[in-house]
Formats: structure tokens, C-alpha cells, sequence
């Protein structure tokens, strides 16, 4: 009997705690963004639209390795490797990613391939509109996901 009233106790007191919270933030302040006008903040940790990254010379992180798409448990990341010459380099190491493919459409945003790249080639930027009617567009190419090559400053000589 003892322990039936003790679990009717407890079971009203988390009713409680509980009805607080809601009460709480039911009467309270309502907070309202107004999106289009200002711009949107974001928390630090925010997982949006992949970036991927290039160094200091403007050259690609990129490596070819494919371990972020073996990373991807939606199996979202498409990768083709091409090597790197001598006259067209396109990354540091010896192979580059000529394609480099995510589907938006699969992907979760779960951060598993931006922790699998060795040379942090992917990061997650802060974009989140990837609302659309046309699934198609969900397909982001390499083009898309490139950060900006940065402006070569003049050189005074």
C-alpha cells in the first residue's frame, strides 16, 4: 500500500513540474523573428548546407579519399576521383574530387562525414534554405558546395 502511495506522490509532483514548464512559457513573452527583414541567428553547433573548404593558396581540401561518403549512413555523398598534374593542380595532395556530389533529399545532417575527413575538406556552413518543388534541385554539385576562391591581395613590387 506504502508503494502505491508513493508513486501516486511522485507521479503527481512530475504532473506538476511538468504543467509549470508549460504554464510558464504559456504566459509568458512570446518571441517573434521577423525572418525576410532581419537576418536569421544561428547557435554555434548549427548543422546547415555542407561547405567545402579550400586553403590558403585557393587550392581544394578535397583529397578524393571517399571517407566521408563512407561515413554517410544515408548514403547521400557521391564522389569521383581524378588525379592532380602538375599543370592544372587542383589540390594539395595527389588526387582531387572531380565530382562531388550531396543529395540533400537523403542527407541528415548528422555531421558523420564532416568528423570522417582527414584534411577538413567538409564543414556544415550556416545555409538552411533548401526548401523546393523540384526534387532535382536537391542534388548539390561541387560548384555549389565551393567555398569562394578568397581575392589574391596586389602585390606591391
Amino acid at each position: 500500500m506504502a508503494s502505491i502511495l508513493r508513486e501516486v506522490t511522485e507521479t503527481i509532483l512530475t504532473l506538476a513540474k511538468g504543467f509549470r514548464v508549460t504554464f510558464r512559457n504559456m504566459l509568458g513573452k512570446t518571441v517573434t523573428e521577423n525572418y525576410p527583414e532581419t537576418p536569421v541567428t544561428f547557435q554555434p553547433r548549427y548543422r546547415g548546407i555542407h561547405v567545402l573548404q579550400r586553403d590558403e593558396q585557393g587550392l581544394e581540401k578535397c583529397v578524393g579519399c571517399f571517407l566521408c561518403a563512407a561515413a554517410c549512413p544515408a548514403n547521400c555523398i557521391y564522389i569521383e576521383a581524378a588525379e592532380n598534374t602538375d599543370a592544372a593542380r587542383i589540390s594539395a595532395g595527389e588526387r582531387y574530387a572531380k565530382v562531388y556530389n550531396i543529395d540533400y533529399s537523403r542527407c541528415i545532417f548528422c555531421g558523420y562525414c564532416v568528423e570522417a575527413c582527414p584534411t577538413d575538406a567538409i564543414t556544415h556552413g550556416h545555409g538552411f534554405e533548401l526548401a523546393t518543388y523540384d526534387i532535382n534541385s536537391l542534388l548539390y554539385r561541387k560548384e555549389q558546395l565551393l567555398q569562394p576562391e578568397p581575392h589574391k591581395k596586389p602585390t606591391n613590387a
